[in-house]
């Protein structure tokens, strides 16, 4: 529509939370528009309704550095990660519903699943030491758990809904969040907004949000190559986050197994069907949808 496509030669600041994002659409166009029609479209490349799985490892890449001057520039880099090295504990924050009493490790369903990726990620950066995490919950309706994440009270927040608000719609002087593949994800209808539910970092370690990432990746790659925990060998080396973390992945896969292990231990043996997008995207079906939250300004 181009009688709303703005131009923005007046715009007096560049923060992301002051511009309309519909202006792509409305200059532009929509994915549909884009790629020239329906017909156009198949595979990957259409949006999921809910009855298919969109869990998926986007490909790792060569992760093993040969430049051993390179690895050590790159921890350098990360304080999170070198922090580890002297506190020895990991500090993850988990939102839980009001009334939840505490998290335990015989937590169960979402909120178990949730806390069991605070374990897994621990498990990665502390030599396999799953139990070195300190685990603090946060009512999901509130913003304190970004809040703390902002301030550094903890490293990593799990069982976040990924909301791009949080991210560029926050306040300059917060920083922005950065949201890890999605772990899991909501059973609402396409023309809903879906909730993805990831592990969010602060955006001034790139370094150390790209290895979360990775740690997410790692165990639904695990299942794409059906790796269990007695197979964790087959997990390939991260020596990209230098040779302190080369083992990385394979200590998170040794904890908790595999994205189908984690979720059955959690969920119990639930059908295909009744896990809806919640599982392994294996035959390259819809894995398409927007994210809740792009627009912060109500534009």
């Amino acid at each position: 529509n181009m009688t709303l496509c703005q131009n923005y030669t007046n715009l007096t600041t560049y923060h992301a939370s002051n511009l309309n994002f519909m202006n792509a659409v409305y200059c532009v166009g929509n994915y549909h528009e884009i790629w020239g029609g329906e017909g156009n479209r198949q595979g990957m490349n259409q949006i999921n309704n809910g009855t298919s799985g969109m869990v998926y490892a986007i490909p790792f890449g060569e992760l093993d550095e040969e430049d051993d001057d390179k690895r050590d520039f790159d921890v350098a880099v990360s304080t999170t990660l070198r922090k580890f090295e002297e506190s020895r504990l990991l500090n993850c924050g988990v939102v839980v519903p009001d009334g939840f009493d505490r998290v335990t490790n015989l937590t169960r369903g979402f909120v178990g699943m949730s806390s069991d990726y605070c374990r897994i990620l621990a498990a990665a950066v502390l030599s396999e030491n799953y139990d070195l995490v300190n685990i603090t919950t946060f009512s999901q309706n509130d913003n304190s758990s970004f809040a703390a994440l902002n301030d550094g009270t903890i490293d990593v927040l799990a069982g976040v809904r990924v909301e791009k608000k949080h991210d560029f719609g926050s306040p300059p002087s917060t920083g922005g969040v950065h949201f890890s593949t999605p772990y899991f994800y909501g059973n609402e209808t396409a023309n809903d907004d879906v909730s993805f539910f990831s592990l969010a970092t602060r955006e001034d370690d790139v370094m150390f949000s790209s290895f979360v990432n990775c740690v997410v990746l790692a165990t639904i790659y695990a299942r794409e190559n059906e790796f269990t925990r007695k197979k964790n060998k087959y997990i390939p080396f991260v020596s990209i986050f230098g040779n302190d973390f080369e083992w990385a992945l394979r200590g998170a896969i040794l904890y908790s197994g595999n994205y189908d292990q984690i979720y059955k231990k959690h969920f119990g043996a639930l059908t295909k069907a009744e896990r809806g997008r919640n599982y392994l995207n294996e035959d390259g079906g819809p894995q398409i949808h927007s994210f809740p939250g792009l627009l912060v300004t109500g534009n």
